[in-house]
């Protein structure tokens, strides 16, 4: 990993996931993960992607993955089980091993279980949903570090996620410079309006001064 792939995952923990969204939308890359939430409102995720791909479990089935060994201190482990809701692929072992390796967090197109371990830990887990089910005989990996899909959103190995409160969204790793330029210079003009506000401006004023309602708007 590069120096500028470090800066750019600090850049990112300083963002919130709103400004980075309407930085997406402005340039039109759909990188925002829909429906994929925190298991708790204090979670914030920074970090790059280790993809797993998941499908339905053969005969004989194979596993669900003992991959977690091979993820580095500070990567995110992101897996694709296609939305399933019937067949968790993350439980407590793997939060309590993710945990003890320095792991970022984990965001999940499917359900995890055992949610009391990541909250006890505070280790970020951003999933479609909970249960007790097993994927154990029901789904299989199929591929490691392959383009996945997250909530209707492609993630390919290295890119850059970034959680809180409010959901999950992906950088592209070709176009985070721009993403990442864009997200800030967004949080700037709100802060800046936030500022004048306080300074008596009124709403409307304080938005026409800094060209608020362009911010978003999609850049050709």
């Amino acid at each position: 990993m590069s120096s500028n792939d470090d800066r750019n995952c600090d850049r990112a923990s300083r963002l919130d996931t709103t400004s980075i969204s309407d930085a997406l939308d402005r340039l039109g890359i759909a990188g925002q993960c829909l429906n994929i939430k925190p298991l708790d409102h204090t979670f914030r995720l920074t970090g790059r992607a280790f993809t797993i791909l998941y499908g339905p479990a053969g005969k004989p089935a194979g596993t669900v993955g003992d991959y977690i060994d091979d993820v580095e201190p500070g990567a995110v482990v992101v897996l694709d089980n296609g939305g399933r809701e019937n067949a968790t692929v993350w439980g407590d072992i793997l939060t309590w091993v993710a945990h003890r390796r320095g792991i970022a967090g984990t965001v999940i197109d499917g359900a995890c279980r055992d949610t009391y371990l990541c909250r006890d830990l505070s280790y970020p887990i951003y999933s479609r949903s909970y249960s007790m089910r097993t994927g154990k005989d029901r789904v299989q990996v199929e591929a490691m570090n392959v383009v996945v899909n997250i909530g209707d959103a492609r993630v390919a190995p290295g890119d850059l996620l970034r959680g809180d409160a409010d959901g999950v969204l992906v950088i592209p790793r070709e176009h985070e410079e721009a993403v990442l330029a864009a997200a800030e210079e967004i949080d700037s003009v709100e802060q800046s309006i936030r500022a004048l506000i306080d300074q008596g401006k009124t709403l409307a004023e304080a938005r026409r001064q800094l060209g608020y309602h362009q911010l978003q708007s999609r850049k050709s």
